[in-house]
């Protein structure tokens, strides 16, 4: 067990040291997801879950240092307001307003003419669209579509000029763009319609080279869960029959798509490429004369639970924080009772107290380092390596977890607990040294500390600070309450059996961190998603209908099983 911890804390060093840039410039990207959090949950009424992407916007943007001083101001102005609204609205128009103050100071510590970004963009376009038009006007429907699917795949590449300038033009050319494509997957296309869908496009993008927005801004209050909604509408006229239905249903998720998509192409690119591709496709098979019922709905369903994964909450909570250091703290306390009730039966009650410094000194340092790892994973430092160190630093703490689980079985029987706590302490009360005796109280609770760090590294970045420290507050109540209980029963409890319960927790922890860990790389494109249908996301316990997820959960269970042999065996 020792070696263990000693090469996972080696490993874990190894891993911050990689993954803390040495200089970088200065990213916002972090900061847009933050306020796109906190707009979702406001629109969904969210309170709690709006008012954590808003503190963790505060943590990341207190570490911002720009020369742009009026322009940081103004977004510090505006984040209070957004902080102290009392309404749904109030609150919607400050994160509005909030992330327009941001989009200013990136402007101005990178300046651009954006009259010369909208020429640019339009010689580059250009050449482009006439391909389009010579295809459209040639009438062969594969020529057609293969243009299109060369005009789709470039405007993809240069269209970030009508994105940053007006997100109402780029949502009307993407709409207009997947109208196009509808209408070229329908069963008998019609190219005259085609023309006039295009000559549509063709007058928007000409009015953003000229500066003109004429685009509307689509009225209503989107999130993932209307994109979820319309999902399940249209499945719903999909089992009734009414596929023109299902299709006019698609359709509005396409209105509404660019108003939503941020949410989706910040966090998986390769979903939000998914859906921009296949839906307008979706539209136009269910209005064929042969609808493949079942290939469409396995398509949706798909859909709905990759958006589910994303809108899922993954956070921990207080409990989880307090689990950790209740199970860690419980283990030592154990110990620390066992060492003096040892003493007390050896007539060396004098040398308590110095088990008890230990113990102190044990839990001050571990705590500080605690507290401190929580706040280097709440740090801007990490910033676009941040998920990913949550990820595997979390799958890291898992098997940590799991090797601890599986030491604590070993000693959930009274033999083998008896002969640990014989060999423990058989070299300190010979040597007759106080020193020693602190010693090992304090490596005992330090031991567990150590391990606490850890298992808090796999947590702190889905959490709120103030829950963090709530939860580590509470844990330390709990412990306070059990050590009274142990000293005015000490000698009659059966230590062994707390171990058993021990072990319980941490591999229904470990399971949790897993599943979050190994979901928060699926998000990042670090591993790959396999949905499986008709399973539900159930984060409170870190479960996401995934093969991957499943596999690593499923790997726990077996080394739970094997353990729990082996120890039969042994018996």
């Amino acid at each position: 067990m020792k070696h263990f911890l000693t090469r996972c804390s080696l490993v874990l060093c190894l891993l911050l040291a990689l993954a803390v840039p040495v200089q970088a410039a200065q990213s916002y990207s972090h900061l847009y997801i933050s306020i796109s959090d906190a707009l979702m949950n406001t629109k969904q009424d969210k309170e709690a879950e709006a008012q954590h992407a808003l503190e963790q916007f505060a943590t990341d943007w207190a570490s911002v240092t720009s020369e742009q001083k009026d322009a940081k101001e103004k977004v510090d102005e505006i984040l209070e307001q957004a902080v102290k609204a009392t309404s749904k609205d109030e609150r919607l128009k400050a994160l509005s307003d909030l992330s327009n103050a941001l989009r200013a100071l990136e402007k101005l510590e990178n300046p651009v003419d954006e009259a010369a970004q909208r020429t640019e963009f339009g010689m580059k376009f250009k050449p482009i669209m006439k391909a389009f038009e010579d295809a459209l006007a040639s009438g062969d429907l594969t020529t057609i579509d293969a243009e299109y699917k060369d005009f789709n795949a470039k405007w993809k590449k240069i269209e970030r000029p009508v994105r940053e300038q007006s997100i109402a033009m780029y949502g009307q050319i993407e709409t207009q763009m997947a109208f196009i494509r509808i209408s070229l997957a329908s069963e008998k296309p019609d190219v005259t319609l085609m023309q006039s869908q295009y000559a549509d496009l063709k007058q928007t993008i000409e009015d953003f080279v000229a500066g003109n927005d004429t685009a509307k801004v689509v009225e209503g209050e989107y999130s993932l869960a209307t994109l979820v909604a319309y999902i399940d509408e249209a499945n719903d006229f999909i089992d009734a029959g009414d596929y023109k239905a299902a299709s006019d249903k698609i359709r509005e998720f396409i209105k509404i798509w660019p108003s939503v998509e941020i949410d989706i192409s910040t966090r998986n690119g390769s979903l939000y490429t998914k859906i921009e591709s296949d839906m307008p496709i979706l539209v136009s098979d269910l209005l064929k004369s042969n609808v493949d019922v079942k290939a469409i709905k396995s398509k949706l369903d798909t859909f709905r639970t990759e958006i589910e994964l994303i809108q899922g909450d993954s956070d921990y909570t207080l409990w989880d924080a307090a689990l950790i250091l209740l199970r860690e703290g419980l283990e030592a306390l154990l110990i620390i009772m066992a060492l003096v009730s040892f003493l007390e039966k050896s007539g060396q009650k004098t040398m308590r107290k110095w088990i008890f410094v230990g113990a102190f000194v044990g839990i001050l340092l571990s705590a500080v380092a605690a507290v401190l790892m929580s706040t280097l994973f709440q740090s801007a430092t990490i910033d676009t390596s941040r998920e990913l160190m949550e990820g595997y630093i979390g799958l890291l703490a898992a098997a940590m977890m799991i090797g601890v689980g599986i030491w604590l079985h070993s000693k959930s029987s009274v033999t083998s607990w008896n002969r640990y706590i014989s060999k423990q302490m058989g070299n300190a009360i010979s040597t007759g040294s106080v020193f020693a005796m602190a010693a090992i109280s304090f490596l005992s609770v330090f031991r567990e500390g150590a391990e606490t760090l850890v298992f808090y590294a796999g947590i702190a970045p889905k959490m709120e600070t103030s829950q963090f420290v709530l939860g580590i507050i509470v844990a330390l109540l709990l412990l306070a309450i059990f050590a009274f209980v142990l000293l005015k029963a000490s000698g009659k409890i059966p230590i062994h059996k707390f171990f058993a319960v021990a072990t319980v927790l941490i591999y229904v922890l470990a399971f949790k961190i897993i599943g979050v860990s190994l979901h928060t790389l699926q998000l990042r494109d670090s591993v790959s998603t396999t949905i499986v249908d008709g399973l539900p996301v159930v984060s409170i316990i870190g479960f996401y209908p995934t093969v991957e997820t499943m596999l690593g959960q499923a790997i726990l269970l077996l080394l739970v099983v094997a353990t729990i042999i082996y120890k039969k065996k042994q018996k």
